[in-house]
């Protein structure tokens, strides 16, 4: 605050009671000196436009805007005011006991207590214009002018109508920021700031407050937390997640773009109208991931929140880290650190209760039709989710302990060096170590076999799907696909090599008992074979496909040739041929949908299709 030898805001009761108005005031008559007659000057050009807006004596001015009566008379009062005030410094620098000052004090306090009600007028009147949304498009912090790229689609009368809207919402509350930037300036220079400063804060932090409000953040204390079913936390999670990006990008920014505007000329002033406008909003928008973090319940789904939680923060890390650059407003970046650091300690934690619970998991639950097993299905959702977290590697990468991963180079080369692909490697090696482990205790072992390329498929499927691909890699993906192709190969050759044997792989002469008893052992084998796979399942309908047409490919031409040559002859005898080759086929087509009735995703024409080749062949020898 400016000091002339006496209070600019006020002077002596006596001088008050003894000049009651500045009307009655007899300028003196002895010889002036230079600052004498420049106050003079300026007293008779500045009373009169500061008495009009005196709302303490006139009517007129106690229901009537300065700003929004005359903009231009407002712009010339300020520079009255200013011109004044300058009067005055000369003067009290020259004779501080002039009677003049009295005066120019008297004057200067009408002035400031009706810029004070012009700076709150228009903070008030205008809190469409001043919308931290209208206000952060005008901004050097983002950019001059919205852009219209959004428009890139509408017809040129739209753009054209959509430019100036915008434009119109921008000039504004350009014009108003401009407005409450000249009082804010006259007023902080004549010493009045604090009275501006309290306007401003009182009216902004409503508004900031409230918009986080609006927003749906909530304050939640830890115990409540800790008693909270995961399922009502997680709405609230959803809510700040939606409301973080809002709050930052919108509301803070814009309510720092008008601090910056409106008090230009103070630094001090405009740290601390931010710090205070915006540090119970602040507060209560970074404490939630914190409280959350260290008093949530366990849940399946967790991790993926937290990791949500996380992601939001670190991708406005920058925007953070500027809006709250003020010493004042450290605390708010502190705290973002802090929830950072305690999202990535739960999500360790996390990470490592689901490696026990995986290692855990019992060798003897095995699924009886062969198929995908649940572990498999929950590891590989839980992996793939995982692996849509780019934040993750440096969760992992910041935790106090490096693991160590022990695993085959078969497996796992030690190409892919990143804590996020060790972890997400090592993960899926326990998990194909536990499928191993079950496939072992199946009877049969050719559903042992099914079991494994099925699961294994399953997890090439989800990998590939997924942003895990690109964290494995090509050659991780070839390498489990060689594998399936061999358990596939293997199951095939124990389930059906006896059935494919059986049958001759060439017409050669053969008695009439000989082909009855070679059609019975066909009936018998197929009969059995047939039966017991036919109680399994292969949910990948390509590796079905494969599998079935390997099988036809090997049995049913080679069938249909011992067929065509003894069927005649077979007449013989009642029952003796069971199968003819389009029912072998038709039998061959239902299988692998285990208990379900299902009809066939690959057609009997296809298998079939196996019989026209071999009669093509046979044709053109």
């Amino acid at each position: 605050m400016k000091k002339f030898g006496f209070s600019p805001k006020r002077s002596s009761s006596s001088f008050i009671a003894h000049y009651p108005s500045p009307s009655r005031f007899t300028l003196p008559t002895p010889t002036k000196s230079l600052s004498d007659s420049v106050m003079v000057q300026t007293l008779e050009v500045a009373e009169p436009v500061i008495l009009k807006w005196d709302s303490t004596t006139s009517s007129y001015a106690n229901v009537t805007s300065l700003f929004y009566d005359n903009r231009t008379e407002a712009l010339e009062f300020i520079k009255l005011v200013t011109k004044l005030h300058k009067a005055m410094r000369a003067l009290v620098a020259e004779n501080s006991n002039s009677e003049l000052l009295i005066k120019a004090q008297h004057l200067m306090q009408i002035a400031m207590k009706r810029l004070e009600k012009e700076f709150y007028q228009i903070l008030s009147l205008n809190r469409a214009q001043l919308d931290p949304e209208s206000v952060s498009t005008r901004s050097s912090r983002t950019s001059p002018r919205s852009s219209l790229s959004d428009f890139a689609d509408e017809s040129d009368d739209e753009v054209r109508v959509a430019n100036k809207l915008i434009t119109e919402v921008e000039d504004a509350a350009e014009g108003v920021m401009s407005d409450l930037k000249s009082i804010a300036n006259c007023m902080i220079s004549i010493g009045y700031g604090s009275e501006c400063v309290k306007v401003y804060k009182v009216i902004r932090k409503s508004i900031v407050d409230e918009g986080v409000y609006k927003l749906g953040v909530e304050k939640l204390k830890p115990v409540h937390v800790r008693k909270m079913d995961f399922e009502v936390l997680d709405l609230k999670i959803t809510n700040w997640l939606n409301a973080i990006k809002i709050a930052v990008k919108t509301l803070f920014n814009g309510e720092r773009v008008l601090c910056d505007q409106v008090f230009a000329s103070s630094d001090l002033i405009r740290e601390s109208c931010y710090a205070e406008i915006t540090k119970e909003g602040a507060s209560l928008l970074f404490g939630f991931p914190e409280v959350v973090a260290n008093n949530s319940k366990k849940a399946s789904g967790r991790i993926f929140r937290t990791l949500d939680m996380y992601t939001a923060i670190a991708d406005l890390w920058p925007d953070i880290v500027s809006l709250f650059s003020f010493e004042s407003t450290s605390f708010v970046v502190n705290q973002a650190l802090n929830a950072l650091v305690k999202l990535g300690e739960l999500v360790r934690l996390d990470l490592t209760e689901f490696e026990m619970l995986l290692n855990k998991e019992s060798l003897k639950t095995i699924v009886t039709d062969a198929g995908v097993h649940k572990v498999t299905i929950d590891t590989m959702n839980y992996l793939s989710l995982l692996g849509d977290y780019s934040v993750l590697g440096d969760i992992l990468l910041d935790g106090s302990q490096s693991k160590k991963f022990v695993m085959p180079e078969t497996f796992f080369d030690g190409s892919s060096s990143s804590e996020n692909s060790l972890w997400l490697i090592w993960l899926m090696f326990i998990l194909v170590c536990k499928l191993e482990g079950k496939a072992n205790n199946y009877k049969d072992v050719s559903h042992a076999y099914l079991f494994l390329a099925n699961n294994l498929q399953h997890v090439i499927s989800k990998v590939r799907s997924s942003n895990l691909r690109y964290i494995l890699g090509n050659d991780w993906i070839g390498k489990r696909e060689a594998e399936v192709k061999k358990f596939a190969g293997t199951y095939e050759r124990v389930a059906w090599g006896h059935v494919i044997d059986v049958v001759p792989k060439s017409v050669t002469v053969m008695t009439l008992e000989e082909a009855r008893d070679c059609f019975k052992k066909i009936n018998t084998v197929f009969d059995e074979t047939h039966r017991k796979q036919l109680g399994v399942i292969i949910p990948d309908r390509k590796l079905r496909d494969e599998i079935k047409l390997s099988v036809a490919r090997k049995l049913l031409s080679a069938y249909r040739e011992f067929y065509d040559v003894h069927i005649v002859e077979m007449g013989k005898y009642d029952g003796v041929v069971k199968y003819a080759p389009e029912d072998m086929g038709n039998a061959l087509s239902d299988l692998f949908f285990g208990s379900r009735s299902l009809s066939s995703s690959l057609s009997v024409s296809r298998i079939t299709s196996v019989f026209s080749e071999s009669r093509h062949r046979k044709a053109l020898i």
